[in-house]
């Protein structure tokens, strides 16, 4: 389909959703949002399709909330009650989005060309890895816009970076560089800004080389939830399960292909859907 706010191209098996507002910096709008979704909706029903990467086109990754817009700025709905049940139509679109990242079957990339502050930082939380240009910067700015965080961020930013860094991030709303997310551990390395896109590929196939895609996809959900158990019995009994339809599925082409000292050619494939007893889609009601 055409996109109006993404850039969309493929590289091989890789998919690569450039944020497309350039003369707005890719600030994020709602429709940016159902696009995205879209996009992450199409890689995971498309089994050539091994791993996603996003990154932004012109100077910056994302400018945050694009807040020219008429109306509530944020996309929601002034009139509706707070306490009745019509807030589940009216959702911070930025989680909406986050929470289909979180349910992706395919490792998420983020490559941060530039500028990201707001939901053009959070939106990088659920990705599996980030890497940042030397341009790279990074703000959650919400304290000094007199809202709060969103995309899921009081979620994920304490199990990325610890408690301590984001009160200090949060609270302060304060703009910072490659450096000091690096350092935080937002980001896992800076890369020269010619050099970001490559590099994200670079990774994206070590993650796709020679790996079984219904492992990585299981793996990446078994990791990713788990987050959230509360006792280790969660996992055990996901990881049962799991082993037990991959051992019986692309377990057996790699136990061959070792002792054949071959590549393995794994057909267990993403549209053949989650092993019985695992539910990859599962979500909480919204409350």
């Amino acid at each position: 389909m055409a996109y109006n706010t993404l850039d969309i191209t493929t590289d091989e098996n890789i998919m690569i959703i450039r944020l497309n507002r350039p003369d707005n910096m890719n600030a994020f709008t709602v429709e940016m949002g159902e696009e995205v979704i879209n996009a992450l909706d199409a890689a995971d029903a498309d089994d050539n399709i091994r791993a996603v990467i996003f990154t932004g086109n012109g100077r910056a990754f994302c400018a945050g909330m694009d807040l020219s817009t008429d109306g509530n700025v944020f996309g929601l709905d002034e009139s509706v009650d707070a306490t009745s049940p019509e807030m589940i139509k009216n959702r911070d679109s930025g989680g909406v989005m986050v929470l289909r990242m979180y349910r992706m079957k395919k490792p998420l990339i983020a490559a941060i060309n530039g500028a990201s502050v707001g939901v053009g930082t959070t939106l990088q939380l659920p990705m599996d890895v980030r890497i940042a240009s030397t341009y790279a910067k990074f703000g959650f700015v919400f304290s000094q816009r007199g809202i709060t965080l969103e995309s899921c961020a009081s979620w994920f930013l304490p199990r990325l970076v610890g408690m301590q860094k984001a009160i200090e991030w949060s609270y302060t709303g304060k703009v910072f560089g490659a450096e000091e997310a690096l350092e935080g551990g937002l980001i896992s390395e800076i890369v020269e800004p010619d050099q970001l896109l490559a590099r994200a590929i670079e990774i994206a196939r070590s993650f796709t080389k020679n790996t079984s895609p219904m492992s990585v996809a299981l793996n990446r959900q078994l990791l990713w939830r788990m987050m959230g158990a509360d006792h280790p019995m969660v996992a055990h009994a996901a990881e049962s399960r799991t082993m037990y339809h991959t051992s019986k599925h692309d377990g057996k082409e790699g136990v061959q292909s070792f002792l054949e000292k071959r590549a393995p050619d794994f057909a267990d494939q993403i549209s053949n859907g989650a092993p019985a007893g695992f539910n990859w889609n599962a979500e909480p009601d919204f409350k």
